[in-house]
């Protein structure tokens, strides 16, 4: 019955983790704590960027557009996968696939921008003190901003493109909770994917020169740091640099592996934990990552919180 459903619809089928009802049930609830925590500690880190004085450097300005960013990517692959469990209707619309392909290829490689973005601003102020605030002026930070979520925009449409005009023959099922690009191409029976594998090729090598970038980048920051005399200094340094390395490792990482790694017709599930380990939890662990060592953040955030509290105090003081 599934077979002749998606014979007679024109989009595709979502296999997901399991056939199970109660497993179905279980990834969802799992899938909505992981995007609720996801939603609070990115909607946090954005509100304190935005109302505390002392966050409004270049770094936080960054911060804050990778939080806005995580909340997107996230957005695009886990509520439909949510839905689909609980309602167990794994069917999604072609036009769907192809918003869902563009938002995960655009934000994806606009992650990989951004990050490279803020390696370089955490190089700028540890190698180039002295001219940090002229290369990294508001303005300056605003067209990087810019040129990011542009490129990102570009990115996704070239991969878009490319990924729907090949013809596809085959059953259209998806070994995926979501459209995943290495899964759409095995449904082709031609040779018209070749444009897809240049898209991607070229992203790739874009995508290798900005992990250089940052590579070396890191290898200049830390020389730089290990000279530092004090010991707070260099801790200070490490508090805000370490989150990011871990950050841009476990991402680049995770998505070089899933992409790379020859698709086969049926995925197991260490392909699944892959998937999930570059798509759902790095917007879910960034928050806690950066605030984890960062002073700064973690003062903002108790700021907000007590002044919340006295402003309740002072209010009932003055009703007494």
């Amino acid at each position: 019955m599934m077979m002749t459903n998606i014979t007679t619809r024109n989009g595709f089928l979502l296999l997901g983790f399991s056939d199970d009802r109660k497993l179905q049930i279980l990834y969802a609830l799992l899938f909505l704590v992981l995007y609720l925590v996801a939603l609070t500690g990115n909607f946090i880190i954005i509100t304190i960027t935005t109302l505390d004085q002392h966050l409004q450097s270049p770094m936080y300005y960054f911060l804050k557009q990778l939080s806005l960013l995580d909340l997107s990517f996230i957005s695009v692959t886990v509520p439909q996968a949510i839905d689909n469990s609980l309602m167990d209707d794994n069917y999604v619309s072609y036009g769907q696939c192809i918003l869902q392909v563009f938002f995960f290829t655009s934000l994806a490689w606009t992650e990989v921008a951004i990050l490279t973005v803020m390696s370089y601003d955490r190089y700028t102020a540890i190698c180039f003190p002295l001219h940090y605030e002229v290369i990294m002026d508001p303005r300056n930070c605003r067209w990087a901003v810019i040129a990011v979520w542009v490129s990102g925009g570009i990115s996704g449409i070239l991969y878009t493109a490319a990924t729907f005009s090949i013809t596809f023959c085959k059953v259209k099922i998806i070994h995926h909770f979501f459209c995943d690009v290495p899964q759409l191409l095995k449904l082709s029976c031609s040779n018209d994917y070749l444009g897809v594998i240049g898209v991607a090729a070229f992203i790739s090598v874009v995508a290798l020169a900005c992990f250089v970038f940052i590579a070396l980048s890191y290898v200049h920051i830390f020389s730089t740091v290990l000279r530092i005399p004090s010991a707070e200094g260099r801790s200070k340094v490490f508090s805000t640099c370490l989150p990011h390395l871990f950050v841009v490792s476990f991402f680049l990482s995770t998505g070089i592996c899933a992409y790379l790694k020859p698709t086969s017709d049926s995925p197991s599930a260490f392909d699944l934990m892959v998937s999930i380990f570059y798509t759902v939890i790095p917007p879910t662990l960034n928050p806690i990552i950066y605030s984890l060592r960062n002073e700064a953040m973690k003062g903002a955030l108790r700021n907000l919180v007590l002044g919340r509290e006295f402003t309740e105090k002072n209010t009932l003081l003055s009703c007494c």
